[in-house]
């Protein structure tokens, strides 16, 4: 694959028959959403490098990053939607498609920006279709657990298998496949949304995180930020989680190696140095005060984080490194495009 460099696939341990946690990178752009094949088809190109290596077994997690699901609003839609210039122009041709429903929504949406707030729920019950259809698939085609990065839905449930759209507020979620292609029947909302995503974005309680039974043992999912705070690893503990999957986006270019400009979203826990604002760049405070940082305190012994990457409209996506931890060690990608990282447990 040309956006995949030989260097960020990496493989972290040794194959000791326990299974792996698999964190998939991908690089993606907005007319990879054309339909659920060619979101399926693009997805599978990296499932293929891993099985190339052996990478994937009856007790492989394959952990994907958060939103990936959710431009799965441009499915289905006119190539303009997808070949806009912009993601406000994109929205705004979305608009247009579906007039009568996007002002009815506008008008009954209660959140701060209810112009996503009203696209994102038009769209909802198809970008749920779309999101069971690819991971599900996935799931099944390969044989492994997929913890199906973060797809934006209001009132998201599960029924039967199948991940469904209802009526309510709209929450960051994600949903874990079994490799039958079922869903699980609990899902993983976002407990701490961030200054921009509360303007659309409900936070649900950190006492409602699940964990998974898995092939390769118990799975708490924290997403993105989540992975900052104290409260959900203590809530994945309790329920004795021991492996950890993170899946992260960040949508600003250069993020990463900039100065950290400190906790957004909600208050700094109470262990953070605050003296480290402006000093660290946003990776090494990711370092210290996420997954890499935090782990230990859930009583996990394996992690992987995985940030989506791409070029999304006039969204360019090249922040975060792949992160997994295992042994005592870290192993991180390097590069500014997609990576797939094998971590053994």
């Amino acid at each position: 694959m040309s956006d995949l460099r030989p260097d960020d696939i990496i493989e972290h341990g040794a194959d000791r028959g326990r299974g792996n946690l698999l964190g998939v990178q991908p690089c993606v752009q907005a007319a990879d959403y054309a339909t659920a094949e060619t979101f399926s088809a693009r997805l599978g190109q990296y499932l293929e490098v891993a099985a190339q290596r052996g990478w994937l077994g009856q007790r492989t997690v394959v952990v994907w990053p958060e939103y990936l699901g959710t431009w799965l609003a441009a499915a289905g839609e006119p190539a303009d939607v997808y070949r806009a210039r912009s993601l406000g122009g994109a929205m705004q041709k979305l608009a247009l498609r579906h007039p009568a429903r996007f002002v009815g929504g506008l008008l009954a949406a209660g959140e701060k920006d209810r112009m996503a707030a009203s696209l994102f729920r038009l769209k909802a019950a198809d970008m749920a279709q779309r999101y069971q259809a690819a991971f599900s698939g996935l799931a099944r085609q390969y044989a492994v657990t997929v913890v199906a990065g973060s797809i934006l839905l209001p009132a998201p449930a599960v029924h039967a298998g199948q991940v469904t759209a209802g009526d309510g507020l709209l929450y960051n979620t994600s949903a874990v496949f079994g490799p039958d292609g079922l869903a699980h029947a609990a899902l993983v909302r976002k407990v701490v949304p961030t200054t921009e995503e509360q303007a659309f974005v409900a936070a649900a309680p950190a006492a409602e995180l699940p964990v998974f039974d898995t092939p390769a043992g118990r799975l708490g999912v924290l997403i993105c930020a989540d992975s900052w705070y104290p409260a959900p690893y203590e809530r994945l503990k309790a329920q004795g989680a021991a492996l950890l999957a993170v899946p992260s986006f960040i949508s600003s270019a250069g993020l990463w190696d900039r100065p950290w400009g400190g906790y957004d979203g909600a208050a700094p826990p109470a262990d953070v140095d605050l003296g480290d604002v402006g000093r660290l760049t946003e990776g090494q405070a990711g370092r210290k005060y996420a997954l890499a940082g935090r782990m230990a305190s859930a009583g996990a012994t394996h992690g992987i984080n995985v940030f989506l990457r791409g070029s999304l409209w006039d969204i360019s996506a090249d922040s975060g490194q792949a992160l997994a931890m295992g042994d005592g060690r870290v192993t991180e990608s390097t590069g500014r495009g997609a990576a797939v990282l094998n971590l053994w447990l």
